[in-house]
């Protein structure tokens, strides 16, 4: 088992600047490769980003190319998301997520592991 924990989110500003963590436990997190996903009220969940477990190699939707980067620190056990220049459309719950391969996918049915979630609401 692996457990997930997310971290970090809150109220921004538009333009503004957060920084999201999942801390894991359990099993070995650099055999998992990470990604984190997004669920906006009333949408479906979305992927966001994923990285590789161990080449750092990155993945990102469209909608936050530019503004957010994924990284991971396996020496820590922890997945970031730093999330730039944010906008009201970027309000949505936050969830990590742990792949068992060696590098993600943007699909959510493809990971094994899930955190709790933690909400990021930007105001404009």
């Amino acid at each position: 088992q692996v457990q997930l924990v997310e971290s970090g989110g809150g109220l921004a500003q538009a333009g503004g600047s957060l920084r999201l963590s999942c801390a894991s436990s359990g099993r070995t997190f650099s055999n998992y490769a990470m990604g984190w996903f997004r669920q906006a009220p009333g949408k479906e969940r979305e992927f966001v980003a994923h990285i590789s477990r161990s080449t750092g190699i990155t993945y990102y939707a469209d909608s936050i190319k530019g503004r957010f980067t994924i990284s991971r620190d396996n020496a820590k056990n922890t997945v970031y998301l730093q999330m730039n220049s944010l906008k009201p459309e970027d309000t949505a719950v936050y969830y990590c997520a742990a792949r068992y391969s060696s590098i993600g996918s943007i699909r959510s049915s493809e990971y094994n592991y899930w955190g709790q979630g933690t909400q990021v609401t930007v105001s404009s």
